[in-house]
Protein backbone atom coordinates (compact mmCIF):
# COMPACT_ATOMS: atom_id res chain seq x y z
CA UNK A 1 0.00 0.00 0.00
CA UNK A 2 1.20 3.62 -0.45
CA UNK A 3 2.16 4.97 2.26
CA UNK A 4 3.84 8.10 1.28
CA UNK A 5 2.02 11.75 0.66
CA UNK A 6 0.95 10.95 -2.82
CA UNK A 7 2.44 9.62 -6.39
CA UNK A 8 4.68 11.69 -7.99
CA UNK A 9 3.64 12.84 -11.44
CA UNK A 10 5.98 10.95 -13.18
CA UNK A 11 5.21 7.53 -11.37
CA UNK A 12 1.96 8.03 -12.62
CA UNK A 13 2.87 8.61 -16.30
CA UNK A 14 5.19 6.25 -15.78
CA UNK A 15 2.56 3.49 -14.69
CA UNK A 16 0.07 4.82 -17.51
CA UNK A 17 2.64 5.51 -20.36
CA UNK A 18 1.38 2.30 -22.56
CA UNK A 19 -2.30 3.55 -22.42
CA UNK A 20 -0.95 6.92 -24.09
CA UNK A 21 1.09 5.46 -26.44
CA UNK A 22 -2.28 3.48 -27.56
CA UNK A 23 -4.34 6.98 -27.66
CA UNK A 24 -1.95 8.96 -29.71
CA UNK A 25 -2.23 6.53 -32.44
CA UNK A 26 -5.45 6.19 -31.65
CA UNK A 27 -5.80 10.53 -32.03
CA UNK A 28 -3.18 10.58 -34.64
CA UNK A 29 -4.76 8.19 -37.18
CA UNK A 30 -8.41 9.60 -38.18
CA UNK A 31 -6.19 13.47 -37.93
CA UNK A 32 -3.92 11.86 -40.84
CA UNK A 33 -6.63 10.55 -42.69
CA UNK A 34 -8.43 13.62 -42.98
CA UNK A 35 -6.11 16.07 -43.53
CA UNK A 36 -3.77 13.92 -45.63
CA UNK A 37 -5.71 12.27 -47.76
CA UNK A 38 -9.41 13.91 -47.42
CA UNK A 39 -11.19 11.29 -46.07
CA UNK A 40 -13.53 13.90 -45.18
CA UNK A 41 -16.56 11.47 -44.32
CA UNK A 42 -14.73 9.63 -41.04
CA UNK A 43 -16.44 12.81 -38.76
CA UNK A 44 -18.32 11.13 -36.40
CA UNK A 45 -21.34 14.39 -34.93
CA UNK A 46 -20.15 15.68 -31.64
CA UNK A 47 -23.25 14.97 -30.06
CA UNK A 48 -23.27 11.11 -30.15
CA UNK A 49 -19.33 10.85 -28.68
CA UNK A 50 -20.53 13.34 -25.91
CA UNK A 51 -23.71 11.06 -25.02
CA UNK A 52 -21.14 8.04 -25.09
CA UNK A 53 -18.90 10.07 -22.96
CA UNK A 54 -21.65 10.39 -20.43
CA UNK A 55 -22.73 6.88 -20.21
CA UNK A 56 -18.50 5.74 -19.91
CA UNK A 57 -17.98 8.50 -17.18
CA UNK A 58 -21.63 7.01 -15.05
CA UNK A 59 -20.05 3.49 -15.77
CA UNK A 60 -16.32 4.05 -14.44
CA UNK A 61 -17.33 6.10 -11.52
CA UNK A 62 -19.68 3.68 -10.91
CA UNK A 63 -16.69 0.33 -10.70
CA UNK A 64 -14.39 2.89 -9.12
CA UNK A 65 -17.11 3.56 -6.00
CA UNK A 66 -17.18 -0.04 -6.13
CA UNK A 67 -13.61 -0.82 -5.79
CA UNK A 68 -12.93 1.43 -3.64
CA UNK A 69 -15.55 0.11 -1.13
CA UNK A 70 -13.84 -3.38 -1.59
CA UNK A 71 -10.71 -1.78 -0.49
CA UNK A 72 -11.54 0.16 2.37
CA UNK A 73 -13.91 -3.20 3.70
CA UNK A 74 -10.75 -4.97 2.96
CA UNK A 75 -8.81 -3.06 5.25
CA UNK A 76 -11.62 -2.85 8.14
CA UNK A 77 -11.25 -6.48 8.12
CA UNK A 78 -7.45 -6.21 9.22
CA UNK A 79 -7.67 -3.36 11.46
CA UNK A 80 -10.25 -5.38 13.07
CA UNK A 81 -8.02 -8.40 12.96
CA UNK A 82 -5.04 -5.95 14.53
CA UNK A 83 -7.51 -5.06 17.45
CA UNK A 84 -8.56 -8.54 18.24
CA UNK A 85 -5.05 -9.69 17.91
CA UNK A 86 -3.96 -7.57 20.68
CA UNK A 87 -7.02 -8.49 22.86
CA UNK A 88 -5.79 -11.78 22.43
CA UNK A 89 -2.27 -11.20 23.77
CA UNK A 90 -3.37 -9.65 26.58
CA UNK A 91 -6.02 -12.16 28.18
CA UNK A 92 -3.56 -14.61 27.06
CA UNK A 93 -0.98 -13.09 28.92
CA UNK A 94 -2.54 -12.29 32.01
CA UNK A 95 -5.04 -15.22 32.51
CA UNK A 96 -2.57 -18.05 31.47
CA UNK A 97 -0.70 -19.13 34.84
CA UNK A 98 1.78 -21.00 32.72
CA UNK A 99 4.77 -18.32 30.38
CA UNK A 100 5.54 -21.50 28.52
CA UNK A 101 1.75 -22.38 27.64
CA UNK A 102 0.91 -18.29 26.95
CA UNK A 103 3.91 -18.45 24.97
CA UNK A 104 2.54 -21.47 22.93
CA UNK A 105 -0.56 -19.80 22.33
CA UNK A 106 0.96 -16.62 20.81
CA UNK A 107 3.30 -17.90 18.80
CA UNK A 108 0.28 -20.13 17.32
CA UNK A 109 -1.33 -17.43 16.83
CA UNK A 110 1.47 -15.51 15.00
CA UNK A 111 1.47 -18.72 12.69
CA UNK A 112 -2.14 -18.06 11.46
CA UNK A 113 -1.46 -14.56 10.77
CA UNK A 114 1.62 -15.74 8.45
CA UNK A 115 -0.54 -18.56 6.72
CA UNK A 116 -3.12 -16.54 5.98
CA UNK A 117 -1.46 -13.15 4.29
CA UNK A 118 0.62 -16.22 2.13
CA UNK A 119 -2.90 -17.74 1.50
CA UNK A 120 -4.00 -14.18 0.09
CA UNK A 121 -1.00 -13.84 -1.90
CA UNK A 122 -1.87 -16.32 -3.64
CA UNK A 123 -2.60 -15.13 -7.34
CA UNK A 124 -5.97 -15.45 -8.68
CA UNK A 125 -6.45 -15.52 -12.61
CA UNK A 126 -8.36 -12.35 -12.61
CA UNK A 127 -5.57 -10.16 -10.53
CA UNK A 128 -3.82 -7.56 -12.74
CA UNK A 129 -0.26 -8.09 -10.68
CA UNK A 130 0.42 -9.93 -14.05
CA UNK A 131 0.30 -6.92 -16.19
CA UNK A 132 3.41 -5.40 -17.71
CA UNK A 133 2.64 -1.99 -16.32
CA UNK A 134 1.78 -3.50 -13.07
CA UNK A 135 4.63 -6.09 -12.99
CA UNK A 136 7.11 -3.04 -14.26
CA UNK A 137 6.10 -0.88 -10.91
CA UNK A 138 7.17 -3.04 -8.75
CA UNK A 139 10.26 -1.96 -8.77
CA UNK A 140 8.96 0.51 -6.03
CA UNK A 141 8.19 -1.85 -3.43
CA UNK A 142 8.65 -5.18 -1.99
CA UNK A 143 6.11 -8.16 -1.39
CA UNK A 144 7.86 -10.43 1.90
CA UNK A 145 5.31 -13.39 1.21
CA UNK A 146 6.72 -13.85 -2.68
CA UNK A 147 10.44 -13.72 -1.23
CA UNK A 148 10.67 -16.38 0.90
CA UNK A 149 8.52 -19.65 1.51
CA UNK A 150 5.87 -20.11 4.11
CA UNK A 151 7.52 -23.63 5.01
CA UNK A 152 10.97 -21.66 6.61
CA UNK A 153 9.09 -19.19 8.32
CA UNK A 154 6.25 -21.72 10.39
CA UNK A 155 9.08 -23.66 12.23
CA UNK A 156 10.10 -20.18 14.32
CA UNK A 157 6.01 -20.56 15.55
CA UNK A 158 4.99 -23.69 15.43
CA UNK A 159 6.70 -27.16 17.00
CA UNK A 160 8.11 -29.58 14.19
CA UNK A 161 5.20 -31.62 14.58
CA UNK A 162 2.72 -28.83 14.28
CA UNK A 163 4.77 -27.82 11.30
CA UNK A 164 4.44 -30.94 9.64
CA UNK A 165 0.36 -30.95 9.99
CA UNK A 166 -0.06 -27.78 9.17
CA UNK A 167 2.06 -28.04 5.60
CA UNK A 168 0.07 -30.94 4.86
CA UNK A 169 -3.23 -29.77 5.29
CA UNK A 170 -5.31 -27.95 2.62
CA UNK A 171 -5.72 -24.73 4.38
CA UNK A 172 -2.62 -23.83 7.04
CA UNK A 173 -4.98 -20.75 8.06
CA UNK A 174 -7.59 -23.42 9.09
CA UNK A 175 -5.76 -26.43 10.67
CA UNK A 176 -3.54 -23.43 12.95
CA UNK A 177 -7.11 -22.16 14.16
CA UNK A 178 -8.62 -25.80 14.82
CA UNK A 179 -5.14 -26.43 16.34
CA UNK A 180 -5.91 -23.59 18.47
CA UNK A 181 -9.39 -24.67 19.68
CA UNK A 182 -7.71 -27.95 20.83
CA UNK A 183 -5.32 -26.64 22.69
CA UNK A 184 -7.80 -24.50 24.86
CA UNK A 185 -9.59 -27.45 25.18
CA UNK A 186 -7.12 -29.32 26.68
CA UNK A 187 -5.94 -26.53 29.11
CA UNK A 188 -9.35 -26.12 30.54
CA UNK A 189 -10.20 -29.98 30.81
CA UNK A 190 -6.88 -29.92 32.86
CA UNK A 191 -7.50 -27.17 35.45
CA UNK A 192 -5.39 -25.03 34.13
CA UNK A 193 -7.88 -22.19 32.37
CA UNK A 194 -10.95 -21.45 34.29
CA UNK A 195 -14.14 -21.83 32.33
CA UNK A 196 -14.22 -18.24 31.74
CA UNK A 197 -11.27 -17.17 30.22
CA UNK A 198 -11.67 -20.80 28.14
CA UNK A 199 -15.32 -19.40 26.73
CA UNK A 200 -13.47 -16.11 25.89
CA UNK A 201 -10.61 -17.12 24.22
CA UNK A 202 -12.90 -19.48 21.87
CA UNK A 203 -14.80 -17.11 21.37
CA UNK A 204 -11.65 -15.33 20.14
CA UNK A 205 -10.94 -18.36 17.94
CA UNK A 206 -14.69 -17.89 16.58
CA UNK A 207 -13.59 -13.89 15.51
CA UNK A 208 -11.07 -14.96 13.68
CA UNK A 209 -12.25 -17.32 11.82
CA UNK A 210 -15.24 -15.36 10.87
CA UNK A 211 -12.25 -12.54 9.64
CA UNK A 212 -10.15 -15.08 7.85
CA UNK A 213 -13.42 -16.02 6.33
CA UNK A 214 -14.50 -12.59 4.87
CA UNK A 215 -10.99 -11.62 4.02
CA UNK A 216 -10.88 -14.98 1.49
CA UNK A 217 -14.10 -13.18 0.22
CA UNK A 218 -12.58 -10.48 -1.28
CA UNK A 219 -9.39 -12.82 -2.51
CA UNK A 220 -11.50 -15.39 -3.78
CA UNK A 221 -14.65 -13.66 -5.09
CA UNK A 222 -13.56 -10.19 -7.70
CA UNK A 223 -15.53 -7.45 -8.62
CA UNK A 224 -18.41 -9.23 -10.84
CA UNK A 225 -16.72 -9.77 -14.34
CA UNK A 226 -19.78 -8.97 -16.07
CA UNK A 227 -19.70 -5.23 -14.88
CA UNK A 228 -15.43 -5.00 -15.38
CA UNK A 229 -16.28 -5.99 -18.67
CA UNK A 230 -18.76 -3.62 -20.06
CA UNK A 231 -16.65 -0.64 -18.20
CA UNK A 232 -13.56 -1.85 -20.17
CA UNK A 233 -15.20 -1.53 -23.21
CA UNK A 234 -17.03 1.34 -22.86
CA UNK A 235 -13.94 3.22 -22.29
CA UNK A 236 -11.99 1.44 -25.08
CA UNK A 237 -14.56 2.53 -27.40
CA UNK A 238 -15.10 6.38 -26.35
CA UNK A 239 -10.89 6.31 -26.77
CA UNK A 240 -11.52 5.01 -30.22
CA UNK A 241 -14.23 7.24 -31.27
CA UNK A 242 -13.65 10.58 -28.99
CA UNK A 243 -11.05 11.34 -31.99
CA UNK A 244 -13.54 10.60 -35.19
CA UNK A 245 -15.85 13.48 -32.91
CA UNK A 246 -13.86 16.27 -32.94
CA UNK A 247 -12.76 16.29 -36.50
CA UNK A 248 -14.96 18.18 -38.00
CA UNK A 249 -15.16 21.09 -34.49
CA UNK A 250 -11.55 21.91 -35.39
CA UNK A 251 -11.80 21.50 -39.05
CA UNK A 252 -14.43 24.79 -38.28
CA UNK A 253 -11.71 26.82 -35.52
CA UNK A 254 -9.58 27.55 -39.48
CA UNK A 255 -12.30 30.46 -40.36
CA UNK A 256 -11.27 32.14 -36.89
CA UNK A 257 -7.06 31.98 -36.92
CA UNK A 258 -4.85 33.08 -38.90
CA UNK A 259 -0.88 32.74 -39.85
CA UNK A 260 0.89 29.21 -39.31
CA UNK A 261 -2.10 27.47 -37.92
CA UNK A 262 -4.35 28.48 -40.47
CA UNK A 263 -5.67 25.12 -42.35
CA UNK A 264 -3.60 22.87 -39.54
CA UNK A 265 -6.09 23.52 -36.45
CA UNK A 266 -7.37 19.82 -37.29
CA UNK A 267 -3.57 18.60 -35.43
CA UNK A 268 -4.68 20.00 -32.38
CA UNK A 269 -7.33 17.24 -32.05
CA UNK A 270 -4.47 14.68 -31.22
CA UNK A 271 -3.59 16.50 -27.90
CA UNK A 272 -6.86 17.68 -27.03
CA UNK A 273 -8.27 14.00 -27.81
CA UNK A 274 -5.19 12.01 -25.53
CA UNK A 275 -5.71 14.64 -22.84
CA UNK A 276 -9.60 14.00 -22.23
CA UNK A 277 -9.43 10.24 -23.43
CA UNK A 278 -6.43 9.38 -20.79
CA UNK A 279 -8.50 10.85 -17.89
CA UNK A 280 -10.57 7.79 -18.86
CA UNK A 281 -8.29 5.29 -18.91
CA UNK A 282 -6.54 6.27 -16.15
CA UNK A 283 -9.55 5.70 -13.81
CA UNK A 284 -10.39 2.73 -15.46
CA UNK A 285 -6.69 1.67 -14.88
CA UNK A 286 -6.89 3.26 -10.87
CA UNK A 287 -10.25 1.38 -10.53
CA UNK A 288 -8.56 -2.17 -11.50
CA UNK A 289 -5.68 -1.69 -9.53
CA UNK A 290 -7.87 -1.17 -6.40
CA UNK A 291 -10.33 -4.10 -6.78
CA UNK A 292 -8.50 -6.93 -5.29
CA UNK A 293 -6.94 -5.54 -1.98
CA UNK A 294 -4.61 -8.40 -1.47
CA UNK A 295 -3.15 -9.02 -4.71
CA UNK A 296 0.31 -7.50 -3.61
CA UNK A 297 -0.19 -4.14 -5.83
CA UNK A 298 0.85 -1.16 -4.72
CA UNK A 299 -2.69 -0.15 -3.73
CA UNK A 300 -2.84 -3.28 -1.40
CA UNK A 301 -3.99 -3.43 2.13
CA UNK A 302 -0.68 -3.35 3.72
CA UNK A 303 -1.40 -7.28 5.05
CA UNK A 304 2.56 -7.82 6.03
CA UNK A 305 3.15 -4.72 7.55
CA UNK A 306 -0.21 -4.96 9.80
CA UNK A 307 1.08 -8.68 10.88
CA UNK A 308 4.61 -6.79 11.30
CA UNK A 309 3.10 -4.48 13.94
CA UNK A 310 0.94 -7.73 15.22
CA UNK A 311 3.98 -9.55 15.77
CA UNK A 312 6.00 -6.65 17.91
CA UNK A 313 3.14 -6.07 20.13
CA UNK A 314 2.49 -9.68 21.03
CA UNK A 315 6.29 -10.35 21.49
CA UNK A 316 6.68 -7.19 23.47
CA UNK A 317 3.80 -8.65 25.69
CA UNK A 318 5.75 -11.68 26.24
CA UNK A 319 8.54 -9.62 27.41
CA UNK A 320 10.24 -11.40 23.93
CA UNK A 321 12.88 -9.04 21.59
CA UNK A 322 10.96 -7.89 18.51
CA UNK A 323 12.00 -5.45 16.21
CA UNK A 324 9.86 -2.14 14.50
CA UNK A 325 8.23 -3.06 11.34
CA UNK A 326 9.69 -0.74 8.53
CA UNK A 327 9.34 -0.79 4.32
CA UNK A 328 10.25 1.62 1.85
CA UNK A 329 7.72 4.86 1.32
CA UNK A 330 6.11 2.82 -1.36
CA UNK A 331 4.92 -0.24 -0.06
CA UNK A 332 2.40 -3.40 -0.32
CA UNK A 333 3.22 -5.40 2.68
Amino acid sequence: MHLGKSYNVSEFLFWTRRQIYGLLICGSAPVFLYKVFSVTWLSVPLTIVVLLGTATSFIVGFKNVQTYNRATDALDIWIDILGKSRRWGQIVRNFVEDEEVSRRLVHRHLAWLTALRYELRRPRIWESTSKRSNAEYRRFYRVPEWERDIDELLPEYLSPSETEQAIASTSIATFVLSLQGSSLKMLHMAGNLNSSFYLELQKAIGDFIDLQARSERFKNFPYPRQYATVSSLFVKFFCFLFPFGLLHEFDKLNDSVSGFMHGNMIWLVVPCSVAVSWMYTSLEQVGESTENPFEGGANDVPISTLCSIIERDLKEMLGEPAGEPSGPAIIAL
